[in-house]
């Protein structure tokens, strides 16, 4: 049996694991030796919290981030190319959607090793499917541009391809900009575009409401510093 790339999703709030992972996530963590992590910190109080008995101590932790030279990766993966297991795993959620674990994921694909991605939730799919939106054709669009005319431009063009393909389009913001990323929406798209808010998805206070642009217009939630996804839609 070839070394396994296990891809290991992390709860997106505060909440205890079995609400949100499957059992056989837990069980398998004690097997492994060696991760790959976005946060180290972040990670082995994720370990600590599925299962007290693991050694944190005697784990391998390798940090990937948007800072993490290229060559580095080579050098992350090497255990599985000596025949131990390995695990990715990101902040919150699911590793290399929306982050930096694909392109360790990239790697291990073109050394042949075997990916495998595990069970949990991802921010993108939850929105999605509670949007009301068409969850046949859509795109994640990642961050848009910071640039108020780039940016209006941006989502000028979101909008036609929503309009003239059906398609939903899915995009992120720093969470410390999600008001203002709401307002320029109102300001520059149609107010019948429909907008869904998923915030704090898993949450004690999420929140998760699709509105017209006219309606969400001087009733902005609070989700300052909250991580949020956000769709257009029809």
């Amino acid at each position: 049996m070839p070394p396994m790339i296990y891809l290991i999703p992390v709860p997106l709030a505060d909440v205890a694991h079995e609400t949100c992972l499957p059992e056989y996530n837990r069980q398998l963590l004690p097997q492994l030796r060696h991760f790959i992590v976005e946060n180290v910190r972040s990670a082995r109080r994720f370990l600590k919290a599925a299962d007290r008995s693991i050694d944190i101590d005697a784990c391998t932790f390798y940090e990937l981030n948007k800072h993490t030279p290229a060559e580095e990766l080579a050098r992350y993966l090497e255990p599985a190319l000596r025949g131990e297991d390995m695990g990715i795993i990101s902040e919150a959620g699911c590793p290399a959607i929306a982050d930096p674990g694909a392109d360790v994921v990239a790697l291990a694909q073109r050394k042949g090793l075997r990916v495998v991605p595990l069970v949990g939730p991802s921010s993108i799919l939850m929105a999605l499917m509670g949007s009301g939106f068409n969850g046949q054709r859509f795109a994640f669009r990642g961050y848009l541009p910071i640039e108020e005319a780039e940016r209006s431009r941006t989502l000028h063009e979101l909008e036609q391809r929503l309009r003239s393909t059906g398609e939903t389009q899915i995009f992120i913001e720093t969470p410390y900009r999600n008001v203002q990323l709401v307002e320029q929406l109102i300001r520059h798209c149609s107010g019948d575009t429909l907008l869904c808010i998923a915030s704090g998805l898993t949450g004690e206070g999420e929140l998760l409401q699709t509105r017209r642009l006219s309606q969400w217009r001087g009733h902005i939630p609070e989700i300052h510093k909250v991580p949020t996804i956000f769709l257009l839609g029809r």
